[in-house]
């Protein structure tokens, strides 16, 4: 709500200059699902994705096979028994949270990943967006999918395509 009131505050204040300067804007996501590899590196992080999910989920089952199994023993345990089977269990659910972290975290295994596979591209949008602004002679470039909110945008004031085709890719459909 904050950014709406910013945005509308934004435009009233340079309402007066908005006629000196030009402004369009370009759906990235539109950009980034017509760049192949882009799509390849998303494959590529659902793959590892899945198969560290796959791991942790294997591990609790692991987990619950070893309580399940503490459960039916425990009558027949001693006291010191008990406590050496639960600081197992409880050692390997902390194990399994650990690894999560490592892998999902937010400074995790995945997200260091996206930004070694995704923040390339991004970088090269970024710059076949300079190019086509200045090339244009645009003062603010939008993304009809960032932070800020875009009430209205006329179609011809889009250069998504004109951003791909800077980059050497021609689109696939919107």
């Amino acid at each position: 709500m904050i950014k709406k009131y910013l945005l509308v505050f934004f435009m009233m204040c340079t309402a007066g200059m908005a006629s000196a300067q030009r402004f369009a804007y370009v759906d990235s996501d539109y950009i980034l699902n017509n760049i192949p590899e882009y799509s390849d590196a998303q494959k590529q992080l659902d793959d590892i994705s899945k198969g560290w999910q796959k791991e942790i989920e294997d591990k609790y089952k692991e987990i619950d096979g070893l309580y399940k199994q503490y459960q039916q023993d425990q009558v027949l345990l001693t006291e010191d028994m008990r406590k050496i089977r639960q600081k197992e269990i409880e050692d390997k659910e902390k194990a399994v949270k650990e690894l999560q972290k490592k892998y999902f975290g937010n400074d995790g295994d995945l997200f260091k990943k996206r930004q070694e596979l995704v923040k390339p591209i991004q970088e090269k949008v970024y710059d076949a967006i300079s190019k086509v602004a200045a090339a244009q002679g645009y003062d603010m470039i939008f993304d009809k999918n960032g932070g800020t909110t875009v009430l209205f945008s006329n179609p011809k004031l889009d250069l998504s395509d004109k951003v791909l085709a800077q980059m050497g890719y021609s689109p696939k459909t919107k």
